[in-house]
């Protein structure tokens, strides 16, 4: 049986960096074929209301901007038992709900089995649809990243032979 896999991108689009999730996602499904156990997301800044997104799945993996206290573009992955720590400093409101949504799957017993983050660090979150140009400057490596990690999860995923263009506000890549 396949692994039932969620990828869910997270951010507000409103505030710069903050939104790089969301555009790593919607860059993600632009640019790659991804098996149909895979569930690909916009998970913005629901929070909670991702519960039952998350439910029945036997692995998340998160995209977000994540204050790492390193350089504005470093990208890291952070697995299961860490997460709480990267989660208690709050760069938005959404990671509250993060923190909210990973605590009640756990207390209601639909925890996935793995849940990863791959986080970037941002460079502003002031209001603005443009990501800035050192996380725009990453952007390709975090894709990587994310890529990297569902395929080490057993996932084949392949570029697309012809790929729409992919797009964020502001820029082009």
């Amino acid at each position: 049986m396949k692994a039932k896999i969620s990828l869910i991108g997270m951010g507000n689009l409103l505030m710069g960096d903050e939104g790089v999730g969301v555009h790593a996602v919607e860059a993600l499904k632009r640019k790659y074929e991804f098996p149909e156990e895979v569930r690909l997301l916009d998970g913005g800044t629901l929070g909670l209301d991702l519960l039952h997104w998350i439910e029945g799945m036997d692995r998340v993996l998160f995209v977000d901007a994540v204050d790492l206290n390193r350089d504005p573009g470093t990208i890291a992955v952070i697995e299961d038992e860490d997460l709480p720590s990267f989660l208690g400093p709050k760069l938005s409101l959404h990671h509250v709900g993060l923190s909210d949504l990973l605590f009640a799957s756990s207390f209601m017993g639909t925890r996935p089995a793995e849940i990863s983050l791959v986080g970037i660090q941002p460079e502003t979150m002031e209001i603005g649809l443009e990501l800035s140009k050192t996380v725009m400057g990453r952007f390709e490596k975090l894709l990587q990243v994310v890529v990297a990690k569902l395929r080490e999860w057993g996932l084949e995923i392949k570029e697309k032979a012809v790929r729409e263009p992919v797009y964020v506000p502001g820029h082009s890549i």
